[in-house]
């Protein structure tokens, strides 16, 4: 499981250090694409594999479907890090989340997000007051 949040910095290459303790879940490969609300979502590639395994099953004949696939598959890149952790964003990934130098690296349980550090701030600002209120809406009994 992923958690936490950190800070590492994009080098002029596009490649930034993995924190720690993801590496060893991440080391045999992983999947970068686009996440929802601008980040970047990385997956352990066999973690895409059985998260997209009903997305690959649905039927095509659906536009939504499609539509949902190609935005998927079209954005995702196959990644490996390197011996020191570092990973490389593609730069059509670092310009959909809007990737500069300075980015949020953070745990969301079953995956990895990437943030552009201003764009995380805006929106952990603006969930952190709703945040008490999702418990009901997201988890009732709870």
């Amino acid at each position: 499981m992923f958690l936490g949040t950190h800070t590492p910095k994009l080098d002029e290459k596009g490649r930034f250090f993995l924190p720690a303790k993801f590496r060893d879940e991440l080391a045999a490969g992983l999947v970068i694409t686009r996440g929802q609300d601008r980040c970047l979502a990385i997956w352990p590639a066999a973690a895409f594999i059985e998260q997209t395994s009903a997305l690959r099953n649905a039927p095509s004949s659906n536009k939504q479907v499609r539509d949902y696939q190609r935005m998927l598959a079209s954005g995702a890149s196959d990644e490996t890090p390197d011996k020191q952790g570092r990973v490389t964003i593609p730069p059509h990934l670092r310009a959909y989340a809007g990737l500069d130098k300075d980015c949020v690296v953070v745990g969301a349980m079953n995956r990895v997000e990437v943030w552009d550090s201003a764009a995380w701030e805006q929106y952990a600002g603006e969930q952190e007051s709703a945040f008490a209120d999702m418990n009901d809406d997201v988890f009732p009994g709870l």
